[in-house]
């Protein structure tokens, strides 16, 4: 899954890759006419349409339409297969307007080491318990006699395995005592992120948490090479404290799990596939929403934070 910035503001950046067009008043040609297609209804005055090449917002789809309109098409449950373009599309457009939606001006306080741990202790808050809510997400598809999703979550879990460690060895490189951070660092995002995977999970049907894993590593791909040495020159030669964030990044393996996943989902039922991306939505609505408790300077990390430093003899251990 990936690394989930507790600052909104540089989620919103680093996917604007990720884009659809705003149809707002639509009432074209019926899309019966259109090869593939597939929709999904991701609130309930949002559809998100999409083609092998493009997907697009409908609102205001709880008003009053034209008969046999495009609009009123879409308020119908969606039937019948997609396939792998069509549902990247869906998923990936779920993902944009919840980015439309949100909008925000909102701009977290500049990185700096201080805050660069505040955000590890997001990462580890958002990664420790993901490989045993996989294995019971496992347990339940498994249960309901669905194997494809099944075997999905279990190998989901084996890749998520350890990435938690990473985030604890960053801290550590930074000359903290890691253990100690987290337990006293607690981002209210990575609670309500986590709150939300674990509901998902813990639902009869355990869907939804196949869309919150697909979105978090969809948008890891938005970061890259040049944001990661970003964050490296916040910290002095030698320091390695960027492990976790370049294993949830376009220069990890997400990018192969995303595609992975897509093609999985695009063999399911149309239902299914409508309950994932509405969820891509909601998960992609937390990621991009202005902090909830506002943002964590560095004035109020100090405090924290410095009774917490390790003694400067183990860093050099830690950061190999």
């Amino acid at each position: 899954m990936n690394f989930k910035s507790n600052d909104p503001a540089d989620n919103q950046e680093q996917n604007s890759s990720i884009s659809f067009r705003i149809n707002p008043t639509s009432h074209g040609t019926n899309p019966s006419q259109t090869p593939t297609v597939e929709w999904a209804k991701i609130s309930p005055n949002k559809v998100i349409v999409a083609t092998a090449e493009k997907a697009w917002l409908l609102e205001d789809t709880d008003s009053s339409a034209p008969e046999n309109s495009t609009t009123q098409y879409f308020t119908q449950s969606m039937e019948g297969a997609g396939s792998i373009e069509t549902t990247r599309q869906l998923l990936d457009g779920a993902i944009a307007a919840a980015r439309y939606t949100v909008n925000s001006d909102v701009r977290p306080p500049a990185l700096t080491p201080r805050r660069w741990v505040w955000r590890l202790a997001g990462a580890y808050h958002m990664t420790h318990p993901v490989p045993k809510l996989l294995k019971e997400a496992a347990r339940r598809f498994a249960l309901e006699g669905h194997s494809t999703l099944a075997e999905w979550a279990t190998e989901k879990a084996k890749e998520e395995a350890g990435h938690d460690l990473l985030a604890l060895r960053d801290i550590k490189s930074l000359g903290y005592d890691a253990e100690a951070v987290v337990k006293e660092l607690i981002p209210s995002s990575a609670e309500v992120m986590m709150g939300y995977f674990t509901r998902s999970v813990q639902d009869d049907n355990p869907i939804d948490c196949v869309g919150y894993s697909y979105t978090l590593e969809r948008m890891a791909l938005g970061v890259g090479e040049e944001y990661i040495q970003k964050i490296e020159a916040l910290f002095p030669p030698g320091v390695n404290a960027t492990r976790c964030l370049r294993t949830h990044s376009s220069v990890g393996a997400d990018a192969e799990h995303v595609e992975e996943t897509v093609e999985m989902i695009a063999g399911l039922t149309s239902q299914e596939r409508v309950r994932i991306a509405r969820a891509c939505y909601e998960t992609a609505l937390m990621s991009f929403s202005p902090a909830y408790n506002g943002y964590m300077t560095d004035e109020k990390l100090q405090p924290i934070l410095d009774p917490l430093k390790l003694d400067q003899s183990l860093i050099s251990e830690m950061s190999a």
